[in-house]
């Protein structure tokens, strides 16, 4: 079977040959990867581990005062003014935000007179080739990130004043949320145009989840952030296209605010967060969503045996692939404490798994 027909096919909660793949992992282990098996070439990594998905970006064609996407490699500031500074542990780098360039906003009008970035700072035109490419030999599910309502948003303002707005003045957080939404929105609508129409899920995310539940309240969520993160789901659904929505943590008490928004897949499924148990969600939300991610990356990845996590991999699927409805995939970025063996243990399971 296809990549394209196994992945469809599981969203249509068919059951296809096999689960459907992804990989997510930071650069650290990208490489850790490639030089354990002996692979330079990105692309053929991904077709060792029998990965069904890829994804296409803009390039990024603006101002040079700006380093182009949101933690991108290296200090300096992305398209939205956020700088980013370079932290690294004994494992990898990591990017954290070192400067909001709305923290010291007072009113709306200091809002919409920010210098807010432009859709032709990114240039799509290389999209319909690139993915001819990708689909030479066998089509894969190509995915493109439609943006986020709530992270950029807080990002430009800071997390704890964003919160403490949508409390005490949520006209300023919620004309920060309307504005990065506009903009990614008329971006993701070049990319349709660009693309020829051939992206299969349009992607938006944004982390409203934490280890214990949800980061604000769900009724603060319904009321100032929905609406935009709406605007980044139901059009491309009603256009035809699959829709994914990525956030981490608990997020129960909202999941049937996705599935009424016209969400098809959601994301990355943290098993260890509270309220996010497989047999739950799937028994709950498994005939109306489907799911991606799952295999828990906190504890299990970087700290299991292969055998077990052969063993949790085909349990998952068991239980949330269950008449279709699951691409599996860790809970989050792999990172690079994790052995290169359970990376391994996780997708040959997933590959020798027969429905």
């Amino acid at each position: 079977m296809e990549c394209y027909e196994r992945v469809m096919k599981a969203l249509r909660h068919e059951k296809p040959d096999r689960p459907p793949l992804n990989y997510i992992a930071t650069p650290e282990m990208n490489e850790k990867l490639k030089k354990y098996l002996g692979i330079e070439n990105q692309n053929e990594l991904l077709e060792y581990l029998g990965v069904d998905i890829r994804y296409v970006t803009p390039k990024y064609v603006g101002p040079k005062e700006f380093i182009g996407v949101q933690g991108a490699k290296g200090a300096g500031k992305d398209f939205w003014g956020v700088e980013w500074k370079p932290v690294t542990n004994k494992f990898g780098t990591y990017n954290e935000i070192a400067y909001h360039p709305l923290a010291q906003a007072k009113t709306v009008k200091d809002i919409e007179e920010y210098s807010w970035p432009k859709v032709d700072w990114f240039d799509m035109s290389h999209l319909k080739e690139e993915i001819k490419r990708i689909n030479a030999k066998e089509r894969k599910v190509i995915m493109f990130f439609a943006g986020g309502a709530f992270e950029s948003a807080w990002y430009m303002r800071g997390l704890e004043r964003f919160l403490i707005d949508l409390v005490e003045r949520p006209e300023i957080a919620v004309t920060i949320s309307k504005k990065v939404t506009e903009f990614y929105f008329k971006r993701a609508m070049r990319a349709v145009e660009e693309s020829g129409g051939q992206i299969d899920i349009f992607y938006s995310g944004g982390d409203i989840g934490t280890q214990k539940g949800m980061m604000l309240s769900p009724d603060l969520w319904r009321k100032y952030i929905k609406p935009q993160t709406k605007q980044l789901i139901t059009p491309f659904k009603e256009m035809g296209f699959k829709t994914f929505y990525h956030s981490c943590g608990s997020i129960v008490p909202v999941i049937e605010d996705f599935i009424e928004m016209g969400l098809d897949i959601l994301d990355p499924i943290q098993p260890k967060a509270e309220g996010m148990d497989i047999n739950f969600l799937k028994n709950k939300f498994g005939d109306r969503l489907s799911f991606h991610g799952a295999i828990d990356e906190q504890e299990l990845l970087p700290m299991g045996k292969p055998e077990e996590v052969k063993r949790v991999v085909i349990k998952t699927i068991d239980i949330l692939g269950k008449n279709g409805g699951y691409i599996v995939c860790s809970s989050h970025a792999l990172q690079p404490d994790i052995p290169v063996e359970n990376v391994l243990a996780m997708f040959s399971a997933a590959r020798e798994y027969k429905y």
